[in-house]
């Protein structure tokens, strides 16, 4: 038996005698302790997880993607549009509102925000969905203050085209030439859906599997030789996305919360799989308020 074997089967003894020893002397163990950097917040075990509404969205305005949607904001017939999919997702009664933002710019975004709240005839569109989307939700929600939670980071979505690939030419070819192979479903025009339509399609678990494969995952099968480039590019949307969601748990809480992101459709499908494991959210489907 080596000495880490050991180390471990003592910490599980140890751990399994605590919990047997707070039964039988009627100990509760029903709260703990969830800490952060501005509050310490008990919560029970026994009571639900704090609510999230995950929303994955396009960028209505500027967008530094590879592929952006054509979407008239300043359009009466989209404005209402946006309005009808804001009464669906308020409906969720958030308590709290993040956005694709970052954490520095947030001051900038509640002063817009404030200042929509006094004159809200119209849409905000400066800020793409964040004013379109978020600021309204968050108004007919009565909430404060909008939480800022991106955090940038330079990736190389196409370095898979730009080097020798010595790793498998084959398959990331094949991929990269017709990524719609596998998922026919969705290889449609974005643009020739509606506002609702095109939301539920990118909120839905598979098509968020498929943003991080197409933009993340299939450049584990690039790199020369020796070298892991792709694996490597790929790691930087991994942490660049793991950032975000460390910026999420930033964010003081309380068991009663309900949280309401809105992002981009591939870090919609990076926080909707750690919120999966996590032991403090519990994803509502978005499906259940896009209707």
């Amino acid at each position: 038996m080596t000495l880490n074997y050991f180390k471990a089967a003592c910490l599980t003894l140890l751990i399994t005698l605590h919990f047997s020893c707070n039964l039988k002397e009627g100990k509760s163990s029903e709260s703990e302790t969830i800490s952060t950097n501005t509050q310490t917040d008990t919560v029970k075990k026994t009571a639900s997880k704090i609510p999230v509404l995950n929303i994955g969205s396009f960028h209505f305005r500027f967008t530094p993607d590879a592929h952006k949607v054509e979407f008239n904001e300043e359009g009466a017939s989209e404005q209402a549009e946006i309005r009808a999919l804001n009464e669906m997702l308020a409906k969720f009664k958030p308590t709290i509102i993040c956005v694709e933002r970052t954490p520095e710019n947030e001051a900038e975004i509640n002063e817009a925000y404030q200042a929509y709240l006094k004159n809200n005839d119209k849409l905000d569109s400066n800020y793409g969905e964040t004013s379109m989307v978020a600021f309204e939700i968050a108004r007919l929600n009565g909430i404060k203050k909008i939480y800022g939670i991106d955090h940038h980071m330079e990736y190389n979505y196409n370095i898979g085209n730009e080097m020798v690939n010595s790793i498998d030419s084959l398959t990331y070819n094949a991929y990269i030439q017709n990524p719609f192979a596998h998922d026919p479903e969705f290889n449609v025009n974005p643009e020739e859906l509606s506002l609702l339509d095109h939301f539920k399609l990118m909120n839905t678990p598979k098509y968020q599997d498929f943003l991080m494969n197409i933009n993340a995952d299939i450049l584990t099968y690039v790199g020369s030789e020796n070298g892991f480039e792709g694996a490597d590019e790929a790691t930087k949307l991994y942490q660049r996305n793991l950032r975000m969601f460390s910026n999420i748990n930033r964010i003081p809480m309380k068991s009663t919360d309900r949280v309401f992101i809105l992002s981009g459709g591939l870090h919609a499908a990076f926080i909707a799989s750690l919120m999966k494991r996590s032991p403090k959210y519990e994803l509502v489907d978005p499906l259940a308020y896009l209707k």
